[in-house]
């Protein structure tokens, strides 16, 4: 569960970091669908992690969902074409929270 929260925490906050740089570089960055999904990323991931912290019966079920939104996520962040690499980073951390995510959800 420990390596769950841990991605969570860490997608969260890439992500959420990467949601100031998408608004500095405009364009396709801040396309409505991306940003949503963005968004939605952050907050599911916090919430995850507070459920497992918690000890919440119902973890598997978030974290389930967590999965499906990071994944999505990921596939929104490799969409943009960005030379810095942000977006690559961003779309790294989503597919590793999914996939600690999906374990946890199996796992339970």
């Amino acid at each position: 569960m420990q390596a769950c929260i841990e991605a969570c925490g860490e997608c969260h906050d890439v992500c959420l970091t990467t949601v100031q740089h998408c608004l500095q570089h405009g364009g396709q960055h801040v396309e409505p669908a991306h940003m949503t999904i963005m968004m939605d990323c952050v907050q599911i991931c916090e919430t995850a992690k507070d459920f497992m912290l918690r000890g919440s019966r119902l973890h598997a079920q978030v974290c389930r969902a967590c999965a499906e939104v990071c994944e999505a996520c990921a596939q929104s962040c490799e969409a943009i074409d960005d030379p810095d690499g942000a977006m690559r980073a961003c779309a790294d951390a989503c597919r590793r929270c999914a996939q600690e995510c999906r374990r946890m959800a199996q796992a339970a």
